[in-house]
């Protein structure tokens, strides 16, 4: 199944900024388009990324998305939690640097 991202309407950005919008509105349909990975990942892929910057339009988008290409409650809830979990360590890693160069190595 070959999803394709409506960009039917010009976004924005395309609208201001053609020279770098109009490439960035290719890329990102290039990206949801077929490829390696199947739809189902894919659109697994985007909702995690979505979750994680925090974005409701885009979560929402994806979820819808992941449910028309099969994928079960089961498995976005699953794929949520992943991403919860990685993106708590990294934010865990991160501090870790500040940390030590603040307060030291000791455990």
């Amino acid at each position: 199944m070959v999803k394709k991202t409506d960009f039917s309407k010009t976004k924005w950005y395309v609208l201001n900024s053609p020279e770098i919008g109009k490439p960035f509105s290719d890329f990102y349909s290039a990206c949801d388009s077929d490829g390696v990975l199947d739809q189902k990942t894919k659109e697994l892929l985007m909702l995690c990324v979505a979750s994680l910057f925090r974005c409701p339009h885009s979560t929402e988008a994806h979820i819808k998305a992941a449910l028309e290409a099969g994928v079960s409650r089961e498995e976005i809830t699953e794929a949520l939690l992943i991403a919860a979990a990685e993106g708590a360590n990294t934010q865990l890693s991160w501090a870790k640097e500040i940390y030590q160069k603040y307060l030291g190595n000791s455990a």
